[in-house]
């Protein structure tokens, strides 16, 4: 059974930092590409960052420079430091694993509520 739980998240002022966490089991995440997600009230879900089996990365256009995804294969948790934190960054954070396809599995965890006050 794949389980994906997100934590880490919190209220913070704006310029702040965060680091959200996610422990995955279930898979072999070793040979997953893990993604964070995020989803902000009224807006659609939208992918924050990825790291590859490889550890390549990938950033949303809006988080470059600010965010960093990293993954410790040894604990099957993968990371996301946030640092220059934006109002505009305020939503729900979830992370997931990429299907062959590049599109995120059909399993979602509860997510973790990330707040930034201006």
């Amino acid at each position: 059974q794949v389980q994906l739980v997100e934590s880490g998240g919190g209220l913070v002022q704006a310029g702040g930092s965060l680091r959200l966490s996610c422990a995955a089991s279930g898979i072999v995440f070793r040979l997953n590409t893990m993604a964070w997600y995020r989803q902000a009230p009224g807006k659609q879900r939208e992918l924050v960052a990825s790291i590859t089996s490889l550890s390549k990365l990938n950033y949303a256009d809006s988080v470059k420079d600010r965010f960093t995804i990293s993954r410790d294969n040894a604990k099957n948790t993968v990371y996301l430091q946030m640092d220059g934190l934006e109002p505009e960054d305020t939503a729900v954070y979830y992370c997931n694993f990429l299907r062959p396809d590049l599109r995120p599995s059909a399993i979602w965890g509860q997510g973790t509520q990330v707040t930034v006050s201006p």
